[in-house]
């Protein structure tokens, strides 16, 4: 019997995103769920300065053709620290050194600094998706064994491809998020009212604080939205990581937040505090939607006011989603205020290969206990939510 001629693919490690058109990176990821593998958002990020070698993220993605036609791809960095990341392989890199093993720099694939589900290869429609993805990985072993690479990391993995890599050979560690879900919701008072009574008086009272303090907040989205709005976003959130110290941690140039406007407008939206006195913000929060998820990722005040912080980031975001068919709010890294407001902690996963034979011995050995263990944590937490019986 006469064999069909096999497809031809060419492969090729890419360094800058600009590099590769943009109609054809956004054919395979517009369709997601994630808004963080668009092109215009990864473009941003390296265009920025934002995610570039001089901070640690060197970009490396890794393409697949079939004469010039873009048939696949993976946004990955080299990466030479472990910042931005919010899984904390820090445990790996100190055991690596123990071991005289180089741990950095490491092979990533993730959307850089942002913790939230749905990282996956892309393939384009129509596309043999698992003979691909088998083809990729082959040439993730083949750079990361000619280059002396520790190990092959990706973060915040989408579920279903998840299954896939596992069956490949990748091995999933577990961690967990605080994810809100509308359950149904109307209105927000439907969603204050699946909570205790003590928490609900405690939100309700939250909410009034900004009555009592003369501030209220607004919605700017793409049509009320100016690049004035986008830069003074990034006072705030400098001015957060500063405030805090989170050192290490102003990962985002203004010029990034700058050239949201106005070619990614239509994915943010900022919800802003008016003093009445005060023409311009006094606070606001930063987050992104697409379809009916929304994301949190940053915010910051001039100056602090009772529970503004819960009203920017949680409840009007909230209130927000209900009117606008939001079906899930991820409102970032961290979790200490988000339990007692409503958000459980949800399961995610990131995937692993070393090959440095004694680390990756280690990994698969002890992944399994690692797991069991922070599930107990996931489930200590969500049986600790102040919310009331569905029973």
């Amino acid at each position: 019997m006469v064999q069909p001629p096999q497809p031809q693919y060419t492969l090729a490690w890419i360094r800058h995103i600009h590099e590769i058109p943009q109609m054809a990176w956004d054919a395979m990821a517009l369709p997601l769920q994630t808004p963080f593998l668009e092109w215009t958002w990864l473009h941003n990020m390296e265009q920025s300065g934002s995610a570039v070698a001089n901070a640690g993220w060197l970009p490396n993605h890794l393409t697949v053709w079939r004469n010039q036609e873009l048939i696949a791809a993976a946004p990955m960095y080299l990466k030479s620290h472990s910042y931005g990341e919010f899984v904390f392989d820090h445990q790996w890199a100190e055991l690596a050194g123990r071991l005289g093993i180089e741990y950095y720099p490491k092979l990533l694939g993730m959307s850089p600094f942002t913790p939230a589900e749905g990282y996956r290869f892309l393939i384009a429609p129509g596309e043999a998706e698992r003979q691909l993805t088998e083809i990729m990985v082959a040439a993730i072993d083949q750079f990361c064994d000619r280059n002396n690479i520790s190990g092959c990391h990706f973060l915040y993995v989408d579920p279903d491809w998840r299954s896939l890599m596992e069956e490949i050979g990748f091995k999933k560690w577990l961690h967990h998020s605080f994810v809100w879900q509308n359950d149904g919701y109307d209105t927000f008072d439907d969603y204050l009212a699946r909570f205790n009574a003590n928490q609900r008086r405690n939100i309700k009272r939250e909410r009034k604080s900004l009555d009592k303090a003369g501030l209220r907040l607004e919605p700017i989205t793409t049509e009320t939205m100016h690049r004035a709005n986008c830069s003074l976003m990034y006072d705030f959130y400098a001015d957060t990581c500063d405030k805090f110290g989170w050192w290490g941690s102003k990962y985002l140039t203004r010029k990034f937040f700058e050239q949201l406007y106005p070619d990614y407008a239509h994915r943010v939206a900022l919800f802003a505090a008016y003093s009445e006195d005060v023409d311009e913000p006094v606070g606001m929060s930063f987050c992104l939607y697409k379809g009916d998820r929304l994301y949190g990722r940053y915010w910051g005040c001039r100056e602090e006011y009772n529970h503004l912080h819960f009203n920017a980031c949680y409840y009007k975001p909230i209130e927000w989603a209900i009117d606008h068919g939001i079906k899930l709010f991820d409102p970032g890294a961290g979790g200490r205020h988000k339990k007692r407001r409503g958000f459980p902690a949800k399961p995610n996963y990131s995937l692993h290969r070393f090959y440095a034979d004694r680390l990756q011995k280690i990994l698969v050995n002890y992944i399994d206990e690692i797991n069991i263990a922070e599930q107990q944590e996931i489930d200590a937490i969500n049986a600790d939510l102040p919310l009331k019986s569905l029973s």
